[in-house]
């Protein structure tokens, strides 16, 4: 995915139980902590944190691991 992300996208991913929707919530450009992670984002190398619309949590991924829904 490129860097072409913004708040309020619908986005899927995969995970462990298969592939999940949500939306953006924000793009992280530093170090930021969710669900008991560290995700060490930076400027040049931003991450996106996504909420799920089936479950409500919150996690923080790359963006080449998101796509557009």
């Amino acid at each position: 995915m490129t860097s072409s992300l913004k708040t309020g996208d619908k986005v899927k991913w995969d995970t462990s139980q298969g592939q999940t929707t949500g939306k953006v919530v924000r793009k992280v450009t530093h170090t930021a902590h969710v669900a008991g992670h560290e995700a060490k984002a930076s400027p040049a190398h931003p991450q996106y944190e996504v909420k799920s619309s089936k479950t409500g949590k919150k996690a923080i991924h790359h963006a080449d691991a998101l796509k557009k829904a």
